[in-house]
C-alpha cells in the first residue's frame, strides 16, 4: 500500500492541477504550428522521483503534421507561454523541447525519455487522439497517456495509473530507444520558466 500511496502522491505533486479546460484561440494554435523535419515519432516522457523511485508524471510528444506535447494535468505551461488546448501544447520547437525536459529534470527528479519512429498514419492518429481527449484531472497523467498508447498499440500498452508501468510497457514495443536525463539544479523548477524568454525561443 505504501508504494501505491507514494506513487499517487508524487503524481499529484508534479502533475499538480485540476482538469482545467484551456482553449487558446485557433488562430494562435495555427500560427504556432511547428513541423520538425525528423521522422514521424512518438516520445514518451516519464518523470521519476530520485528518492523513492516512483513515477511522478507522464507526457507524450508527437511529431506528425506538426509537433505537439500532450502534457496531461501538467504544470509546464502555467504561464501560458505556448498555445494550449486541453493539455495539448503547440509550437514545440527544439528549443521548447529542451526547456520542457530541463523543467522536469532536477535534483529530485530525472526524466526517462523513450522514442519510437512510426508511420505518418500512426502519428496522425496519435495527434487526433490527444486533441480529442479533453482536459485531464490531476494525477491522471499516466491513465490518460496509457489509454491513448493502448489505442495505438492494442495489447502492448495497458491502461495504468502508474507512469513507470506505462513506460515499461512502451519499452517492449520493437524499435523503442531510450535515454535518461539527470540534472542537479534546485528543486524549484519555477526558475526554469522564469528564465525562459519565449520571444527569443520562438526566433530559434
Amino acid at each position: 500500500m505504501r508504494p501505491i500511496l507514494l506513487a499517487l502522491g508524487a503524481a499529484v505533486f508534479l502533475a499538480g492541477c485540476a482538469a482545467e479546460s484551456v482553449q487558446s484561440p485557433m488562430e494562435e494554435v495555427t500560427r504556432a504550428a511547428y513541423r520538425h523535419d525528423g521522422p514521424p515519432r512518438l516520445t514518451v516522457y516519464t518523470m521519476i522521483n530520485n528518492r523513492s523511485g516512483a513515477g511522478a508524471h507522464t507526457a507524450l510528444m508527437i511529431n506528425g503534421a506538426q509537433r505537439v506535447i500532450f502534457d496531461p494535468a501538467g504544470t509546464f505551461n502555467t504561464r501560458r507561454h505556448l498555445p494550449e488546448r486541453d493539455d495539448v501544447l503547440y509550437g514545440i520547437t527544439p528549443a521548447v523541447e529542451d526547456v520542457y525536459t530541463r523543467y522536469h529534470a532536477r535534483e529530485t527528479y530525472h526524466v526517462r525519455i523513450q522514442r519510437l519512429d512510426v508511420s505518418p498514419e500512426l502519428a496522425a492518429r496519435a495527434l487526433a487522439l490527444v486533441e480529442a481527449n479533453g482536459p485531464v484531472p490531476s494525477a491522471q497523467c499516466s491513465l490518460a497517456t496509457s489509454r491513448i498508447l493502448g489505442e495505438l498499440f492494442p495489447g502492448q500498452v495497458r491502461t495504468s495509473w502508474f507512469p513507470k508501468k506505462t513506460a515499461d510497457d512502451f519499452a517492449q514495443i520493437p524499435g523503442v530507444t531510450e535515454e535518461t536525463l539527470h540534472e542537479y539544479d534546485s528543486d524549484d523548477n519555477s526558475r526554469v520558466l522564469a528564465a525562459w524568454d519565449p520571444e527569443r525561443f520562438r526566433a530559434q
